[in-house]
């Protein structure tokens, strides 16, 4: 295993939760800016991905991950379980997209 672990199932097989510090969480808040709009635009008027977001989604969501690792190894955890991650659009004028992530700090070890 490596030093740390995040998980989205409530236990780890082959590990016992010794300790729960409680609820870790973070956001990553995300602009579309006007070029990856217009892309956009011309992408979804023909179907298919659209490219133009797939890059920035993922960048906000390995963000994300690792500012909920940071906050949990802050707590003295070594694994974040019941990783839950969420995308929401905060409206199409504003044109920004946010991604949470919500888990559990606990400290695990082998069984």
């Amino acid at each position: 295993m490596s030093d740390f672990l995040i998980v989205t199932t409530p236990t780890v097989p082959g590990y016992r939760i010794t300790k729960v510090f409680g609820i870790v969480s973070a956001l990553t808040p995300r602009t579309r800016g006007v070029g990856g709009k217009i892309i956009a635009g011309f992408q979804s008027a023909f179907g298919g991905e659209v490219t133009a977001f797939t890059s920035e989604l993922e960048k906000a969501r390995l963000e994300t991950i690792s500012r909920v690792q940071e906050r949990a190894e802050k707590m003295g955890a070594n694994a974040v379980i019941g990783l839950d991650i969420e995308t929401s659009d905060l409206g199409l004028q504003m044109g920004v997209v946010m991604i949470s992530a919500t888990g559990t700090a606990v400290i695990i070890e082998p069984e």
